[in-house]
């Protein structure tokens, strides 16, 4: 079942594009191929700040138009459409919090910051992070278990690989690759 937030009328998303810079151009055909309802996390934290609004505006457009939900990473606001952030913010902000998870000590943290959700990370081995060292399943589900949070799996996710987590407790995935058409068939072994 759909968790709701207290302030929003809508389910939080449990399918996730994570944003970055290597994506290019392919970051629309990735908005593109997500389901309305879906999230956004606009990371792009290498982009100059007049770029970064730029592409925010866009990006925002974009998910008004798919009714996605669009969360803003980092301390700058960038402009409207944002529905919440993502990680340690200074600025408070209504909404959505996400919360990245490499680890017990991390999710702990997320819990008492007040978030919604923890991106626990890696799961499986990542080109966005080449040889980190992937938690696996069973160590990533144990991070966040017993917080009452909704835990996303992130790090070489796909639909096939979340069938497999989903009973540990993962409510949803997140991605970059899985979201490009002309990356699915460059998934990370295992």
């Amino acid at each position: 079942m759909p968790h709701r937030h207290p302030k929003r009328r809508a389910p939080l998303p449990t399918l996730w594009l994570m944003t970055d810079e290597r994506m290019g151009d392919s970051l629309f055909a990735a908005i593109e191929a997500l389901p309305r309802g879906a999230g956004i996390v606009f990371r792009h934290h290498a982009t100059s700040r007049a770029a970064r609004r730029a592409l925010f505006a866009r990006v925002a457009q974009m998910a008004r138009r798919k009714r996605l939900v669009l969360i803003r990473a980092g301390a700058e606001r960038l402009g409207r459409g944002e529905a919440g952030v993502h990680g340690n913010s200074r600025l408070a902000s209504p909404g959505l919090r996400t919360w990245p998870a490499h680890s017990r000590a991390q999710a702990i943290a997320g819990k008492r910051a007040g978030a919604d959700i923890l991106f626990v990370s890696p799961i499986y081995p990542t080109r966005s992070h080449p040889g980190a060292h992937a938690l696996g399943p069973l160590r990533a589900a144990a991070i966040g278990r017993g917080l009452g949070l909704i835990l996303i799996a992130l790090g070489g996710m796909d639909s096939q690989r979340f069938l497999r987590v989903r009973r540990l407790g993962f409510e949803g995935w997140a991605a970059i690759d899985a979201w490009l058409p002309d990356q699915k068939r460059k998934a990370v072994p295992t």
